[in-house]
């Protein structure tokens, strides 16, 4: 099988905008420097080197470029997207009091939750530095309104995880904020420095939503039947913290009486004993909620391949769809 052939969708991106990434790199970590409080880019150097996918910023970059686009501006909207994003990781660690992202002590662990904190702050105010320097107030709006979105995905999901009236509507609004809303804001930027048509910006921020929502459901099911060594997460996890996702929802709603009082004790009161894991993947067996969950996902990514169709003819444009199909190939 030729290289190309066995390369994923987001590493065929990678390698086609690498020159782009790479100053989308540097930036970072120019802007990152900080005379005054050296343990600001201590703390964000570990997460930022911490090797992700960096799929956010890709995405930025690819919208811009399959449009046409020849300025640098979408260099330093990849870039505030990624600060974002970093943000956002380095305040949630907090909330969620881990111990471990992407396989390394979270910064949170290392250092203190004061520092995660105070450095993601220094980071969102970086991120609104780069939006003014591309001088597009429309960009402002955007990323300013993601990041919005986000935080109030994030205080929804506190009180929405752990309550059983929590449906699939409360679920999806808490997906699209914790991860759907910068996907969308990181396409649908790169159209607008573009300066492509209203329609095709539409197209952009639909793909972007659609992809962010399947890509949350695939990792919410991967969480009940993936490979912890594929995933760097223990099966059950989400279970374990008493996280409302969507193939428990599927089988809170058709719940009888005395299953919805085993749900009750375990993710709402939080009473767990030995062997309710697998009662609860047992349950979603019965309702067939995991293989509903993973039909979701799909639609989700046809939903993001479908947006693609009015945007112009490209080779990135069939790297997006092939991300598309590969954000759920994971799911078996």
């Amino acid at each position: 099988m030729d290289q190309v052939m066995t390369q994923k969708p987001h590493e065929m991106l990678a390698a086609t905008l690498s020159d782009e990434m790479a100053a989308v790199n540097t930036l970072i970590r120019t802007r990152m420097a900080s005379e005054h409080a050296p343990r600001i880019p201590e703390v964000t150097a570990h997460l930022v080197e911490a090797g992700g996918k960096r799929l956010r910023p890709m995405l930025t970059l690819a919208a811009a470029r399959m449009c046409g686009y020849e300025g640098d501006n979408h260099v330093k909207l990849a870039a505030t997207v990624e600060f974002i994003h970093t943000a956002t990781l380095l305040h949630d660690d907090v909330v969620d009091e881990s111990g471990q992202r992407r396989g390394r002590p979270t910064a949170n662990l290392l250092w203190d939750n004061k520092s995660s904190v105070l450095v993601g702050d220094y980071l969102f105010a970086r991120s609104f530095q780069l939006m003014v320097e591309t001088g597009s107030l429309r960009v402002l709006d955007i990323l300013a309104n993601a990041a919005a979105t986000i935080a109030e995905g994030e205080v929804l999901q506190m009180t929405a995880a752990t309550d059983l009236k929590t449906d699939e509507a409360i679920y999806l609004q808490v997906v699209r904020g914790k991860t759907a809303a910068l996907f969308s804001a990181a396409t649908e930027v790169g159209g607008v420095i573009a300066g492509v048509e209203e329609a095709q910006i539409k197209a952009l921020f639909d793909y972007g939503d659609a992809l962010g929502i399947a890509f949350q459901i695939a990792d919410d099911l991967l969480d009940y039947q993936g490979d912890s060594k594929a995933t760097g997460k223990n099966v059950g996890d989400d279970f374990r913290e008493r996280k409302l996702t969507l193939p428990v929802i599927k089988a809170v709603a058709q719940a009888t009486d005395k299953e919805r009082a085993f749900w009750t004790r375990t993710i709402e009161k939080g009473r767990q004993e030995e062997g309710d894991l697998d009662h609860a993947l047992a349950l979603m067996g019965k309702y067939k909620t995991l293989e509903a969950t993973r039909d979701d996902a799909m639609a989700w990514a046809e939903k993001a391949k479908t947006a693609l169709q009015s945007l112009p003819e490209h080779p990135i444009r069939q790297m997006l769809h092939d991300l598309a199909d590969y954000v759920v190939a994971r799911l078996h």
